[in-house]
């Protein structure tokens, strides 16, 4: 490369981690942390460890994509071996902190029988100390309320775990979120920095700022022999205008799954942020970091599961973003975790929480957080669909909602009439109670119950309802995982004539003739105007 100015190439890819693990949720708020760790990451590295062929074997194998099989070949089954020592030195505390939260949980299940709990906090297992609150339900069940803001004061937070792995992103396909752990190589460089750290908002100004190659290798602290990974990354600067819209009207930018960009000439946000690279060998066509404006005014999160609340794309545009709105947890249950305090320990200044039917107030219009039913398997989560009025025209994006009771859309339909485009998701199946929550459980679910408590979203009659109760003018279907970029996080095979669109089909077919409303399936990169 020569001396110049250069920005990020469209196939940079910056991965987050957390102990060689993809960053998500589960595994950076302090309680899921140790939990996912005890209950599932130790459990898959022991369980490689014991048999390295079988698990590369398996993983050979589309039946098993997103189960609990590491994706690394045998002969580097070492390395595995030292990762695990490795972690069980680093984190031993907060290995004790879930075995002491499990063993507490099982036993007032057993003894707390209503009366008073006081004398409890006395024998409280020395890493509980300080860290919880024992409280009841209104039918005298026990649950211990971790108390979150002070464990993210505590030694169970571990930003020093943190790193981000930039690599040169040739295709679509990456190994399984969840079972993977990625491990150091010559064509990846790793950058220990806590995500909070405002230079990872310096570096993310290469995707529009030029800066010399030089200050680049200085900030990401590269030596010399280490410009072999960073040149890929890189582009000669290519000056290119803002792709802000400033047209009349709405404009919807789709950029997969459920991420969407909905734009007046006054007002940009972004919907469930989940921005793909471009690939060298790219198949399918996308919008990409390149096309999102400037500035972002709000970025809206519907939940905190890992296609939702993506903390890769978050980190990335977070200098972009004015505020980052996400829904109000019910701060009781562990595993339903507070989306403003994880976004603000990823360095988010402005985070603004909303519960069902606050306003968010703009120039020119408002954001109206919506009742979200479903999809979480039957327990309690953070969770916000949006309507969102601008530029004489309404929308809203109910993400993964199950259209379980049409009464709670009354407000919204009585105050417009009727939206103007409805955006949802359908995969309707959904997984079973212990594919997400399973490491969060005290107790493992019996077979009938997990089978039966699954984190769908709506069907095609469900849907048809949701559309009828907002009297929708025009409706869109997220891609329900079909797109490429999507596939290492929702282990998805999707074919055209799997149950999904099935149920999508029927809800075309249905808003047709019952409506006359269109509904499109939407997939990869649309825009949208209304």
């Amino acid at each position: 490369m020569s001396e110049g100015l250069y920005t990020l190439s469209e196939s940079a890819c910056i991965e987050p981690l957390v102990g060689r693990w993809h960053a998500w949720p589960h595994n950076l708020a302090p309680v899921p942390q140790s939990l996912h760790l005890v209950n599932y990451q130790l459990k898959v590295l022991q369980s490689y460890l014991g048999s390295p062929a079988q698990h590369e074997q398996a993983c050979k194998s589309p039946r098993f994509l997103g189960g609990p099989f590491v994706n690394i070949p045998a002969r580097e089954s070492e390395k595995l071996r030292d990762l695990l020592e490795t972690t069980l030195r680093t984190q031993q505390d907060s290995i004790d902190f879930a075995e002491a939260l499990n063993g507490l949980g099982q036993a007032l299940q057993q003894e707390a029988n209503g009366e008073s709990l006081e004398d409890r906090y006395e024998g409280l297992p020395a890493p509980l100390r300080g860290h919880v609150e024992l409280i009841y339900d209104y039918f005298n069940h026990p649950i211990i309320r971790c108390l979150e803001g002070r464990l993210y004061k505590s030694r169970y937070y571990k930003p020093e775990l943190q790193s981000l792995r930039l690599f040169d992103l040739l295709e679509d396909e990456r190994p399984y979120y969840a079972s993977t752990p990625r491990l150091k190589d010559a064509q990846s460089i790793d950058w220990e920095v806590a995500f909070a750290d405002p230079s990872i908002d310096e570096f993310f100004r290469l995707d529009f700022e030029p800066a010399p190659r030089e200050a680049i290798r200085e900030l990401l602290g590269v030596p010399g022999r280490g410009n072999g990974a960073l040149s890929p990354l890189l582009k000669e600067s290519d000056e290119k205008a803002d792709p802000k819209w400033r047209g009349e009207g709405v404009r919807i930018r789709y950029f997969g799954h459920a991420c969407a960009l909905f734009e007046t000439k006054d007002v940009a946000i972004l919907l469930d942020p989940l921005v793909a690279g471009v690939p060298r060998h790219a198949h399918v066509e996308r919008f990409s970091y390149a096309d999102l404006p400037r500035h972002i005014d709000f970025a809206l999160i519907s939940h905190g599961h890992h296609d939702h609340f993506v903390v890769e794309t978050l980190l990335r545009l977070r200098r972009r973003i004015g505020a980052l709105v996400v829904p109000k947890n019910s701060d009781a249950f562990y595993a339903d975790f507070s989306l403003r305090l994880l976004g603000q320990h990823l360095g988010f200044k402005n985070v603004i929480e909303v519960d069902c039917y606050d306003e968010i107030p703009f120039e020119g219009g408002k954001i109206t957080a919506a009742p979200f039913l479903g999809e979480h398997n039957n327990l309690p989560g953070a969770k916000s669909a949006y309507f969102i009025e601008a530029g004489g025209k309404s929308a809203l994006f109910a993400a993964d909602s199950n259209c379980l009771d049409t009464a709670i859309y009354d407000p919204i339909r009585e105050a417009v009439g009727g939206v103007d485009a409805l955006f949802v998701g359908m995969e309707c199946i959904g997984a079973p109670l212990a594919w997400n929550y399973g490491p969060m459980l005290p107790l493992k679910p019996e077979r009938r119950v997990n089978e039966s408590r699954r984190s769908n979203a709506c069907n095609a009659e469900r849907a048809l309802h949701l559309a009828q109760a907002v009297k929708c003018g025009r409706g869109f279907v997220y891609a329900v995982g079909r797109e490429p970029w999507i596939k290492h996080i929702l282990a998805l095979n999707p074919s055209d004539s799997d149950p999904y669109m099935v149920e999508i089909n029927k809800f075309v077919a249905s808003a047709k003739a019952t409506m006359q409303v269109d509904v499109k399936l939407l997939f990869g990169k649309s825009e949208i105007f209304l």
